[in-house]
């Protein structure tokens, strides 16, 4: 498959945006809310916290999985078909999250929102393919941020009213539930074959990278580093690094932070409602966007914010300086994806598609490892000193952000 794909939407760009807003933002609570829940449920199952760190990794398998798998059902599959399906799927493992009344039954119910949020994913960027995409994206991502706002706070209420906070997971159902009924009504999407670009009638649409287009081509293996050259694969191999460290950072955060607010002392919903400032402190730095002075890198004045964040939530044990710092943290971590990820797309040498699929591997890698070592360092120090495991992820960072006299890394 080409850089060229496409697939043709008759249900008309307004509709498909909708329903790619209602998707991510579903699913985007869902996560959001995955830092709260690991500090309930370890409450309500009576398990340590860090056993619930596989929370966020049943994302990253599914990531993993339809990173692999996705292509190949996207051949057979109509585009309606697979986004019904990620829907319901994803549905379904919110819906055990809320009422799992044993831990395998919570892995379970991971596993199935990385299935089905992955495949939401995948087929995002088909459904609002076009000339106009990137503003389209951005305009849903933007509600999804807001989604992940409320998670936090709706489950804080509602654990601060008697019924165990992660009842609220069951809100994320109902819209997935609906999209999947009002996405098989809409006119067939053709399954995902090879073009040139060609719509019927002889038009030629300009080529849009999307990530099903290489996703099972990710490696950097002996034959691609005949192919593209060893500067190439070096300077993807920097810039997957780069990424997997800012995911890193942040998901320790998203995982974390109220488990974190809890060992203050804290009540588990009043630490859920003030975890919302990791998300807030996001939301406002993705909108502020990168820091930009003289020619130093964007990521080294984002990251030293983030830095100071992290010294706040790790040294400190009064609740209001680790909300404070948890704020921070988001200001500062906020920009890090972003910058990351562009830089390696931009990378020369290589098709934009096939290094969208390189930054979905290490954001898969980064999800799957990063809050699982907190959870480990947390059990044989504790979690405020295992915070600080942060602050060398954004050293290496910083050292590979430096501008080398090849390659200008943002």
């Amino acid at each position: 498959m080409t850089a060229a794909t496409e697939a043709r939407v008759d249900s008309g760009p307004r509709g498909d945006e909708i329903r790619i807003g209602i998707a991510l933002s579903a699913m985007g609570f869902v996560l959001a809310g995955l830092g709260a829940c690991v500090a309930i449920l370890a409450r309500d199952l009576d398990e340590p916290p860090g056993r619930l760190a596989l929370l966020s990794s049943g994302f990253a398998v599914g990531l993993l999985v339809v990173a692999v798998i996705g292509p190949r059902l996207l051949r057979s599959w109509s585009i309606p078909t697979a986004m019904a399906f990620g829907s319901v799927v994803c549905a379904f493992g919110a819906g055990l999250l809320a009422l799992a009344p044993a831990y395998t039954v919570v892995i379970a119910g991971a596993l199935c929102v990385g299935l089905g949020g992955a495949m939401l994913t995948l087929v995002a960027p088909l459904m609002l393919n076009g000339p106009t995409a990137a503003v389209r994206l951005s305009r849903v991502n933007a509600v999804a941020s807001g989604a992940g706002i409320l998670a936090p706070l709706t489950i804080g209420a509602i654990d601060g009213l008697g019924p165990s906070g992660r009842l609220a997971m069951l809100a994320a159902a109902p819209p997935l539930l609906l999209l999947a009924v009002l996405t098989r009504r809409t006119n067939p999407i053709a399954p995902v074959t090879p073009t040139d670009g060609r719509r019927p009638g002889g038009r030629v649409d300009k080529p849009v990278a999307v990530l099903i287009d290489s996703a099972p081509a990710v490696g950097l293996g002996r034959k691609w580093r005949g192919r593209v050259g060893r500067q190439v694969v070096v300077d993807v191999g920097i810039g997957w690094l780069r990424v997997v460290l800012s995911v890193s950072v942040e998901f320790c955060f998203v995982v974390w932070a109220v488990a974190r607010l809890v060992a203050t002392g804290l009540p588990t919903a009043t630490a859920a409602l003030l975890g919302s400032a990791f998300p807030i402190g996001m939301a406002v730095g993705r909108a502020i966007g990168p820091i930009r002075w003289r020619n130093w890198s964007p990521v080294l004045p984002s990251g030293a914010l983030a830095a100071c964040g992290t010294l706040m939530v790790s040294l400190f044990d009064t609740p209001a300086i680790v909300a404070v710092g948890l704020v921070v943290a988001g200001l500062g971590v906020a920009p890090l994806y972003p910058v990351t990820l562009a830089s390696l797309v931009a990378t020369p040498g290589l098709s934009s598609a096939r290094l969208s699929a390189v930054g979905a591997l290490a954001s898969g890698t980064a999800i799957l490892l990063a809050p699982a070592v907190l959870a480990v360092l947390a059990r044989a120090v504790d979690l405020r000193t295992a915070y600080l495991v942060t602050l060398p992820l954004i050293a290496v960072l910083f050292l590979l952000s430096r501008r080398s006299g090849r390659t200008s890394f943002v």
